[in-house]
């Protein structure tokens, strides 16, 4: 749902800077951004800093880390006194205003983590005050409030009313629609050209629906009803509707999800992991694999079938998730914990790696951690040392890679990327 989505690193150049690498061959990296000490990871959190601390504090607490206090009392303060968040404020002492861009990704992240870590109920309330403010009349959430309803904001914010005791079905609009008539009428009609079953991000101009992985991942959280940190089913759980031809007619929540299973099950079958396709006016034309929302299509494989039905690309990720998890961070790591605890797997052995020590060594230490968590971070922290704090070789590959496309500015989001798709 992330970048879910996405997840969900997010990469920014300014138009400054792509102009002048229109012009010249090799520009000067823009300086390191000011990192709070309570935050989560060392790139740039404009447009991901609320994102990237509400996963890694739910990470943790899926696999029972005590967060830091002051990792959870910076993304408390992110909060405007509305109760929405937005995607990063870099002076919290300084009141939201008119201006700014709350949106309910962030705030429906952040509901989701601090209902999980309890102790934030005043935060809790007026988070999903918020969001109920911000619902429009179909029933979904846009990504801003006023914006068309999408299937991602609509799905995680279902995540976030569950997780904070609420009943999804029950929190309707003025029109009486609830969260769950907006997600079905994002499913794929069976009987479309490509795509059946899978979840669109929004329908086109036309009003025709174009299947989305990313979305289809979301929609089949949302219409289980369960958040990012879902469960997989269990060897006698009540079983789900097993991923099965696409259902026709009306559709349930329940259907339109285990429609989604279906298809997310059919384009895994093949290579075990979903693709993403390039960036417009990239040199190298080809798809590349996309591990945050293969890991994503995992969580709600498991959540919807039970562990055996995501196993094939969760063995993927486990084979070669490390390098993507190292580039991108707290977010990136938090999601690989996501796919492991839904289909029961050891998230300190995934794959050969310890993601639980990895991901605590990207912030402010636990408040209770063991000696090897320690050492981890104390590892992370002499690698930061070598490289010159990690940040440098980040703007390399930025400059390099905007200086192919030519002038522009870079900028993935969860948002932007959606609408792409």
């Amino acid at each position: 749902m992330t970048l879910r989505r996405s997840a969900a690193t997010v990469l920014a150049a300014s138009a400054v800077l792509c102009a002048a690498i229109a012009t010249t061959a090799v520009a000067a990296p823009s300086p390191k951004p000011v990192i709070p000490s309570g935050l989560y990871g060392e790139s740039d959190p404009t447009y991901d800093g609320v994102w990237r601390q509400s996963l890694a504090l739910l990470a943790q607490d899926t696999v029972g880390v005590k967060p830091a206090a002051k990792a959870v009392n910076w993304l408390v303060g992110q909060q405007c006194d509305s109760g929405g968040f937005a995607s990063f404020r870099a002076d919290a002492a300084e009141p939201c205003t008119s201006k700014t861009m709350t949106d309910s990704n962030a705030t429906a992240a952040a509901v989701q983590a601090l209902s999980a870590l309890g102790g934030q109920d005043a935060a809790v309330k007026k988070g999903v005050r918020w969001l109920k403010g911000a619902q429009n009349q179909d029933g979904g959430w846009g990504y801003n409030p006023g914006s068309p309803s999408d299937a991602n904001s609509t799905s995680v914010v279902i995540g976030a009313l569950a997780a904070a005791g609420e009943k999804p079905a029950e929190v309707k609009s003025q029109e009486e629609k609830s969260p769950y008539d907006a997600l079905v009428t994002f499913s794929v009609p069976c009987d479309a050209k490509t795509g059946g079953g899978a979840f669109a991000y929004q329908p086109d101009k036309a009003g025709k629906l174009a299947p989305n992985a990313d979305a289809t991942a979301a929609g089949v959280l949302g219409g289980l009803g369960q958040g990012l940190d879902a469960k997989g089913k269990k060897p006698g759980d009540k079983p789900g509707q097993e991923p099965v031809p696409c259902v026709k007619g009306k559709l349930t929540p329940a259907q339109a999800a285990a429609n989604g299973a279906a298809y997310l099950d059919g384009v895994l079958a093949r290579t075990g992991h979903l693709d993403t396709p390039p960036m417009p006016g990239a040199e190298d034309a080809k798809a590349q694999p996309d591990f945050g929302n293969t890991a994503d299509a995992v969580v709600a494989l498991a959540a919807q079938g039970g562990a055996e039905q995501a196993r094939k690309p969760l063995e993927w990720l486990e084979r070669n998730s490390a390098a993507w998890a190292k580039g991108n961070g707290p977010a990136a790591y938090a999601q690989l914990i996501f796919a492991a605890n839904a289909t029961g797997t050891d998230p300190k052995s995934f794959g050969g790696a310890d993601l639980v020590k990895a991901l605590n060594a990207t912030g402010p230490a636990p408040e209770a951690t063991d000696k090897a968590t320690d050492e981890a971070a104390d590892d992370a922290a002499d690698e930061k040392k070598d490289d010159g704090g990690g940040f440098g070789t980040w703007w390399i590959v930025a400059v390099f890679f905007i200086a192919s496309v030519g002038a522009g500015i870079l900028f993935s989001g969860r948002k932007k990327k959606n609408q792409q798709l």
